[in-house]
């Protein structure tokens, strides 16, 4: 089995997308990116933008060798979107690419009025390709039931996790950011030997308790334990905080914890985190979001200026 990391907080954008190769599959989970669309009152800078673009042109790439396509819930940093702005992957990139791949979604009678928009404008889209995944075994692939998007008391969403199994045991945990305690006693059930998965979302420190965060903590502890190779990344790394996580993750369990980036031998690049220190290193003009979503102006500009400044 190989594991490809596409796109993540720990590698510039919003996302938990990877690829898995099997001796009969290539499956890519939650195709699609964003970036916060404000963060500290501020638009995606233009190099946040030039990451974006390169890992959408991977997302496109591994959609049309993927065999099979899943989608753990349809937020817009994990699926392709009719009604993308200007900073997701917009679905018509994708149209009749791929016609053959088995979609594995999740189930959409358990989705919010939002998820379930979209999940009928993109499966008008896709035809009859789209299986309702929940609960269910397809080969090396198995699907969980639907997991709180979160700690269940603060929201109704669910997500679906994913294991992949071949030589040894993969598993994705989109989005439960350690919050909930039946998520993780299920991932540990299906004793995985790598573990990508969400961490909390320290950033938005006003809304999570101490007692979640300590939870949080617990779950980690929990996985690291058990599990090889544990990637945390996604929510826990759009602050800086998140990389102390890991460090003291590991030193506690002596495990093998990272993000993305670490485990596909990349400079970690916190976009979402450095977001006003780019906006200070790198002066953006007025009106160039807008001309942006226009198509009347590119990123080039940014690129080689500050692909060396922000690997942390």
């Amino acid at each position: 089995m190989d594991i490809e990391i596409i796109g993540t907080e720990s590698l510039g954008v919003r996302g938990l997308c990877c690829f898995v190769k099997t001796a009969k599959r290539s499956i890519i989970i939650d195709p699609g990116i964003a970036l916060g669309y404000t963060r500290n009152g501020l638009l995606p800078h233009p190099f946040q933008v030039a990451v974006a673009e390169e890992i959408q042109k991977k997302i496109v790439k591994r959609w049309s060798e993927a065999t099979d396509i899943v989608i753990s819930h349809f937020h817009g940093d994990h699926v392709p979107l009719v009604d993308a702005n200007p900073y997701q992957l917009n679905m018509k990139r994708l149209v009749g690419s791929n016609p053959q791949a088995t979609i594995w979604a999740k189930t959409i009678n358990h989705l919010s009025a939002r998820e379930k928009k979209r999940a009928e404008a993109l499966f008008a889209i896709l035809g009859n390709n789209v299986i309702e995944a929940e609960n269910t075994n397809a080969g090396a692939m198995t699907f969980s039931k639907a997991v709180f998007h979160g700690d269940k008391d603060d929201t109704a969403v669910t997500v679906m996790m994913t294991k992949i199994e071949e030589d040894y045991v993969f598993a994705h945990a989109s989005d439960i950011q350690l919050l909930n305690n039946e998520a993780v006693s299920q991932i540990l059930s299906w004793t995985p030997n790598i573990l990508l998965i969400s961490g909390p979302p320290l950033y938005l420190s006003k809304r999570l308790s101490q007692n979640q965060v300590r939870n949080a903590w617990n779950n980690a502890v929990r996985l690291s334990n058990k599990i090889d190779t544990v990637i945390l990344d996604h929510h826990l790394m759009r602050s800086f905080e998140g990389t102390e996580w890991i460090k003291r993750l590991s030193f506690q369990t002596k495990r093998k914890v990272m993000c993305g980036a670490d485990f596909m031998k990349k400079p970690r690049m916190l976009l979402e985190a450095a977001r006003k220190r780019l906006y200070k290193d790198m002066p953006v003009p007025a009106g160039w979001h807008e001309n942006y979503a226009k198509g009347k102006i590119t990123t080039e500009q940014y690129r080689i200026s500050a692909t060396r400044r922000y690997h942390f």
